[in-house]
């Protein structure tokens, strides 16, 4: 048995995994997946680029995710477009064989138009900046009402370069009673203000 079907992930997701060659989780993953499988609570995982953070959250996020639902179930901020682009590929080889999941990443300085044509399709997982998102939220476009999971990603980063405002709207137009995950790879006072207004203990 690989340590990965030992951590609780349903078959779907254990195929992909197979396919892409993953067999032994990195010491964030082993931690975190079973951790947010299990706890209903909001959680803070210290961890930096290239430990395996996607993986440590995208996983336990698809055994949540119910693929016949077409609202938005759940939501990923990330800092920059090219870890958008990233984590949006990533979470699309990790749900390769569950039959339904569809993932839309939503960035500055692409078609907003494709973007939201792709939202419109129907999407269970948004992988966004924070300034597209907002816009597309202005727009009317998206509804953040059905949202169980949200993940701040590089909340660090997000925070350095001066997202707080944003993250605030953003996360209050999220529901009450949801999942928040934040992944940061340090622990500065500005991350654990979001962490004290947003997460709970």
């Amino acid at each position: 048995m690989s340590s990965f079907e030992a951590l609780g992930l349903r078959a779907e997701t254990l195929r992909s995994l197979a396919d892409i060659g993953f067999t032994t989780p990195t010491p964030v993953q082993e931690q975190a997946i079973p951790l947010l499988l299990r706890s209903e609570k909001d959680v803070v995982a210290l961890a930096q680029t290239g430990t395996g953070k996607t993986a440590a959250f995208g996983l336990p996020m698809l055994e949540y995710l119910d693929p016949q639902d077409r609202t938005i179930q759940s939501l990923v901020l990330a800092p920059t477009r090219e870890l958008c682009v990233q984590i949006a590929k990533d979470l699309e080889r990790f749900s390769a064989h569950l039959k339904g999941t569809r993932i839309v990443a939503v960035y500055g300085g692409a078609s907003i138009r494709d973007q939201i044509r792709d939202i419109q399709r129907g999407a269970q997982i948004i992988v966004a900046t924070p300034g597209r998102l907002l816009d597309l939220i202005g727009r009317e476009v998206l509804d953040l009402s059905t949202v169980d999971v949200v993940v701040l990603d590089e909340a660090d980063e997000m925070l350095n370069m001066g997202f707080q405002e944003d993250l605030t709207e953003i996360l209050e137009k999220t529901p009450k009673e949801k999942r928040t995950w934040l992944f940061s790879a340090t622990m500065s006072s500005e991350v654990r203000r979001i962490a004290k207004r947003y997460m709970r203990a």
